[in-house]
């Protein structure tokens, strides 16, 4: 039976590391705890999404090792589809080190290897799956060209294409946004795609109108500091941010693109999908490390009662 959702994205192993205070150059830190767990942005989403009941498979890349081979096991045991996930001959698995202390910062390491990035030939050994599934989530970190792959496989068969990021490649970025229904990004990436700077929600509501008219129906873009906007076909609201006590902010957005794909692929209404993917973000920061840990009583704790409609 086809997934409700493909995700195209990274597998890492994800080391977390818990520390009273992030050691600076020269020093140590004694470590209160560690947990390493299957991460990357890919993987992170795929398990959100199994967790909030969406069946889901990952398209995405290991290496030719037990880390991979080991990561694969953990990816079935949370149901998560890894018959795409390919074992890459020779290569090394991607590595994730996140350091957080107790004061809320953090120290971020990654060894991605080129050979764990998805390829053209990933995506199109993917394309039964993507073609059937409802939604496909494709992280722009991966490749612009196996994105656009599998963006053009989706679009064509009638899958709602969600992006997620910006390009590496700028001159494919408007053939992509062409392809989408679903954009969303963080300040940064909205200034790399419109060339302007998000610093409020005025702002915000300009780039969202710019990034809909060349593609996507729905644009939803971070207001650092604030909350999130979601601009439609029906309307525009903007979701402020959950007050939480935040251990780590690795993963809020992983949580909240996941979630809003399992919303709007379940039809629940725009306005419900945002205030529970701004819930699911606040989550995610209340423990350290980005993979998440979604249920219902998580997400109703959470959740925004409302969200405020704004006048595009």
């Amino acid at each position: 039976m086809p997934s409700e959702v493909v995700v195209v994205g990274q597998v890492a192993r994800d080391l977390v590391v818990e520390v009273p205070d992030a050691p600076d150059a020269g020093s140590s830190a004694e470590v209160q705890h560690r947990q390493e767990v299957l991460g990357g942005k890919g993987a992170n989403q795929a398990v959100a999404l199994s967790q909030l009941g969406t069946s889901v498979s990952l398209v995405g890349v290991v290496g030719e090792d037990l880390v991979g081979d080991a990561l694969r096991a953990r990816a079935r045991a949370d149901r998560i589809g890894t018959t795409h996930v390919v074992r890459r001959r020779g290569a090394e698995t991607a590595l994730i080190v996140d350091v957080v202390d107790e004061h809320g910062r953090r120290r971020y390491l990654e060894h991605i290897p080129a050979a764990t990035l998805v390829t053209e030939t990933d995506v199109a050994a993917a394309a039964a799956p993507i073609s059937a599934a409802c939604s496909l989530i494709v992280q722009l970190q991966q490749p612009a060209p196996a994105a656009l792959l599998a963006a053009r496989l989706a679009h064509t068969a009638g899958t709602r294409v969600v992006l997620d990021g910006a390009p590496e490649d700028p001159d494919l970025t408007d053939e992509l946004l062409a392809l989408s229904d679903v954009v969303r990004a963080g300040a940064h990436e909205t200034e790399t795609l419109t060339g302007q700077p998000v610093a409020d929600l005025e702002t915000a509501v300009r780039a969202a109108a710019e990034l809909r008219r060349r593609g996507p129906s729905l644009v939803v873009l971070e207001v650092s500091g604030q909350g999130t906007l979601f601009a439609g076909p029906d309307g525009t609201w903007f979701v402020p941010d959950v007050e939480t006590d935040v251990v780590d902010t690795t993963g809020a957005g992983d949580a909240l693109v996941a979630t809003l794909t399992a919303a709007l692929t379940r039809r629940r209404p725009l306005e419900t999908a945002a205030c529970l993917a701004v819930a699911a973000a606040a989550a995610t920061t209340e423990h350290a490390g980005g993979r998440p840990r979604l249920s219902r009583p998580a997400l109703d704790r959470l959740r925004p009662e409302h969200a405020e409609e704004v006048q595009a």
